[in-house]
């Protein structure tokens, strides 16, 4: 299982994805406002989304899980 972590603190956007969704790597899969930016979090595998760990207008800190992938 890969889990997708923040890159920096700020608030979830938009969830771009929802579970079992099929994934490829580099897809956008949740949107973060921070400092007035939106920073797209990408998948860094291909997989399906098992779990989403965040809800949007959550805040969150950098390192924190957003989304569970499954591999094959």
């Amino acid at each position: 299982m890969i889990e997708i972590l923040s890159s920096m603190s700020g608030s979830v956007w938009k969830i771009e994805v929802k579970e079992n969704d099929v994934v490829e790597e580099g897809d956008v899969l949740v949107i973060l406002e921070s400092m007035k930016m939106e920073i797209p979090i990408e998948s860094t595998h291909a997989g399906v989304v098992s779990a989403i760990k965040t809800s949007e207008g959550e805040f969150v800190q950098e390192g924190d899980v957003l989304v569970q992938i499954t591999t094959d």
